[in-house]
């Protein structure tokens, strides 16, 4: 057959000319190119390697103390004091912790040569499906390149460098060798870098001696030392590490019989005493929560990179805080919480967050819990803008609220009731519940939350007519931002903890990034303060705190049967104290003395030496004399007044009808004796 094609076709007869030939012509240049495509990419791969090969790692970057400054530069602690490492070999550690490290953080490390195609992919697809990253892609070659030599920052230079020098350390040594670096370098939380320190610190053991349950606790860690360490949750942990024995069966390292006695086995920690850093110590943990997750640091990176974090924090101040709560707080089991902050901008000056951190590190600054009659303000402004004014009146007895799903029956504190009408400002100083009531009711149940929101309250607030009395839990560190707006003509900022945060070179790593927001009109702050000034007056409820203070200070105190809170504020500083127990208990009879006198000896040692500042009425008030008892327009037979700042607009024009001015009586003459004569004759 091959004979009789030969015959059909011309001796002479091109490729061009043969069926397909035009094809195959294609065909053929495709595959030259093709070619030398492989032939040079494998020289280039070959010369690459060999380059890598031949340049000598840098040493790599040891961690360095990390500085937390206060706002004067003072030093508020060192972090990472020399990175205690305890290097350990890789032939003495049980093949548990090298199989469930293997598991948890790169199950193809014997497999790849430092990247991981399908590990890619997977996290691609997972990350797609979530809509965000939720799953990173790092081999334990790729996280020791990280840790050993570079920033964490999120740059295509960066991911260059690592994915250079993750090739180097492919080159330059063993997989062993490379695992062994990494659990000799990896960061296991609370102070432990390296396997052998988390070891002795969580089990008090060697890491040689640990067990299959231990292995697996530890080795769940590092994805997030802060996150799964079983010291700060424990349950979140133990799914961790349960995760972890799992796929350890499925990758058949362990048997399912093995998983579930490592399950069940009680894991014992040992005792090793808290950090206690001698200065701020629940502030310093909340600007590394903050430097971790606002400006997105990474916490090998915030611990052992040389940063110094410039904080807002005044130390002078925070002594003084931690200085009235230890004088003022009984020693009992009561809590308590303490923030202040610079109204004029946010800054933080000073935080306690429990009587002893040494004791438990939780930060009652963020715990959430029933304001009370600190409430009350929000609930008030909300009635300025909808028309009530400080002279508004409703009677304060004993009453029962019909609204929609049900009765309603308040009480006032102790029973105490003016049995008349009193006015929005009486209600305020007095705190009077059923005053309250009527307001909440009277402009809707929504604008309490609306203006709640506006002021900085993101927790729930539920729109019912009990939120008057603040039964929606909040947190101190909610309610000082309500205050410091108030301070602050209407302006308000959220609290900032970080001035700026420089890498070991002095380069700008993190700054301030949130810009304040006019919520308020000076005018309605103005009026509220002037409000909040008669609850610290005589017949007030924060009678004692001004006892105290020698200078204007404005607030709301706030009483349950669990929580007790005293808010308040000058131009120059805002603060709320909180007093309590961490679990729901009754307080004792007088816990409410305790608030009272922690925040004023704390507010007259902080303003001590700083003059008095009286701010100007802006536009938009107006002041009036006016009767109490009546709200309206006082006159010269008024027994009672008092000088009420208003809205401009909102002012009562009414005179008192109570006390209306008379022209005054001339009493008669008595009449001479001749007068009577006369009158007697003629008539």
């Amino acid at each position: 057959m091959g004979d009789d094609v030969n015959r059909t076709l011309p001796p002479d007869t091109s490729l061009e000319q043969l069926p397909f030939g035009k094809w195959l012509l294609k065909l053929r240049v495709v595959l030259r190119w093709f070619g030398f495509c492989v032939v040079t990419g494998v020289a280039l791969a070959l010369i690459t390697v060999l380059y890598l090969k031949s340049k000598p790692l840098p040493p790599p970057q040891i961690g360095i103390t990390t500085q937390i400054l206060d706002a004067q530069a003072r030093v508020i602690d060192h972090l990472n004091r020399g990175e205690r490492r305890d290097p350990v070999q890789l032939k003495e550690l049980p093949r548990s912790i090298t199989d469930a490290t293997l598991t948890a953080e790169d199950q193809h490390f014997y497999e790849h040569w430092g990247f991981s195609p399908k590990g890619i992919l997977r996290a691609a697809l997972v990350n797609l499906k979530q809509g965000r990253v939720t799953q990173g892609a790092s081999t334990i070659t790729q996280q020791l390149a990280r840790n050993l030599y570079l920033t964490h920052d999120r740059t295509w230079s960066r991911k260059w460098r690592e994915a250079t020098l993750t090739s180097q350390l492919e080159l330059h040594f063993s997989k062993d060798k490379i695992l062994e670096m990494y659990l000799n370098k990896i960061y296991y939380g609370e102070g432990a870098y390296g396997i052998e320190r988390a070891a002795r610190i969580y089990f008090g053991k060697p890491a040689r001696d640990l067990t299959l349950a231990e292995s697996a606790m530890l080795a769940g860690i590092p994805r997030g030392p802060r996150w799964y360490s079983p010291l700060n949750d424990r349950q979140r942990a133990k799914a961790r590490q349960e995760a972890i024995l799992d796929a350890m069966v499925k990758n058949r390292r362990i048997t399912q019989a093995e998983a579930e006695q490592a399950k069940s086995e009680t894991l014992v920690y040992a005792d090793h005493p808290q950090p206690q850093p001698a200065k701020a110590p629940y502030f310093r943990d909340y600007v590394l929560q903050e430097a971790i997750s606002r400006y997105g640091l990474e916490e090998n990176q915030v611990r052992g990179g040389g940063l110094k974090i410039y904080t807002t924090l005044d130390l002078n101040l925070q002594k003084k805080a931690e200085a009235s709560f230890h004088r003022y707080l009984p020693k009992q089991e009561l809590q308590g919480a303490l923030i202040s902050i610079d109204p004029g901008n946010g800054h933080i000056k000073a935080m306690v967050g429990g009587r002893d951190y040494a004791t438990s590190q939780y930060n009652r600054v963020f715990s959430k819990r029933q304001p009370g009659s600190t409430f009350k303000p929000i609930l008030y402004l909300a009635a300025l803008e909808n028309g009530l004014t400080p002279a508004t009146r409703f009677e304060s007895k004993p009453t029962t609220f019909i609204y929609q799903g049900g009765e309603y029956r308040p009480t006032n504190y102790h029973n105490r009731y003016a049995h008349r009408a009193i006015t929005m400002g009486e209600a305020l100083a007095t705190s009077d519940n059923i005053f309250a009531i009527h307001t909440h009711l009277a402009i809707g149940e929504e604008e309490a939350v609306r203006m709640g929101r506006r002021l900085g309250i993101h927790s729930p607030l539920k729109p019912v007519p009990s939120l008057a009395l603040g039964t929606s839990a909040v947190s101190p560190f909610e309610m000082v931002q309500v205050y410091a707006t108030l301070a602050n003509g209407g302006i308000h900022h959220q609290p900032t903890s970080i001035l700026r945060i420089e890498d070991a070179e002095g380069h700008v790593l993190a700054g301030p990034r949130r810009q304040p927001e006019q919520v308020l009109s000076p005018a309605e702050t103005f009026v509220m303060t002037h409000m909040l000034r008669d609850v610290f007056s005589p017949g007030g409820t924060g009678r004692r705190v001004g006892q105290i203070i020698n200078r204007p200070v404005a607030g709301k105190t706030g009483s349950t049967d669990w929580d007790s809170w005293l808010s308040g504020y000058t131009p120059r500083l805002a603060t709320t104290v909180w007093v309590g127990y961490d679990r729901g208990k009754r307080l004792p009879p007088g816990t409410s003395r305790h608030t009272h006198n922690i925040w004023g000896h704390f507010m007259k040692n902080a303003l001590h030496g700083t003059s008095i500042l009286h701010p100007r009425p802006p536009e938009g008030v107006a002041k009036v004399k006016i009767d109490p008892q009546t709200g309206e327009k006082a006159t010269a037979a008024c027994p009672n007044t008092k000088e009420v700042w208003f809205l401009s607009g909102t002012e009562p024009t009414q005179i008192c009808k109570r006390h209306r001015e008379t022209a005054p009586h001339v009493p008669s003459k008595e009449p001479s004796l001749w007068e009577r004569i006369k009158k007697w004759w003629s008539g």
